[in-house]
């Protein structure tokens, strides 16, 4: 079974500057708080560290923890930040039109981070050939990224 769609959302009451985009947050940009005051307090007494770099920190550390990137909303007058645990959920995998076996691979691959063509034969007690049918069309479907050469090849989750 697949994992659900394991999520966190953090809403906060308030707007983004005059023309940003949620786009916006995820470059270098500078630090626009909607109340000043408040923020200049949180940063007097050390609650804040730096001024316009979380959003970034927060999509770096995704990457470094390997996570999908965070999703950032605008609903309705609040900032909605998603923090997603995998983007290959079963929902997601069902509108793929994945056979079991493929989804199965997908579950293999989220708990061991990396395999081989050799692993999935060894696994399900197949020809290479069937193996490898099996991981082109995960590579095909952008599910999965092969790394490596020759007999060192092996394929890692690929969440963007």
């Amino acid at each position: 079974m697949i994992e659900s769609n394991y999520r966190i959302e953090f809403w906060n009451l308030g707007r983004l500057p005059e023309g940003w985009t949620v786009e916006t947050l995820k470059e270098e940009h500078t630090s626009e708080p909607f109340n000043p005051l408040i923020a200049r307090i949180f940063f007097g007494v050390g609650y804040v560290e730096e001024v316009g770099t979380g959003t970034n920190k927060m999509i770096r550390w995704c990457k470094e923890w390997g996570l999908p990137e965070p999703e950032f909303k605008i609903k309705s007058n609040n900032i909605v930040v998603i923090f997603r645990k995998s983007k290959l959920t079963e929902e997601y995998l069902n509108n793929l039109d994945l056979t079991e076996r493929e989804k199965e691979i997908i579950q293999f691959l989220k708990e061991k981070k990396r395999i081989t063509s050799a692993d999935v034969q060894k696994k399900y007690e197949v020809s290479r050939d069937t193996a490898n049918r099996w991981l082109n069309k995960l590579l095909g479907l952008n599910l999965i990224e092969r790394k490596g050469r020759g007999k060192a090849v092996y394929y890692i989750l690929k969440e963007k």
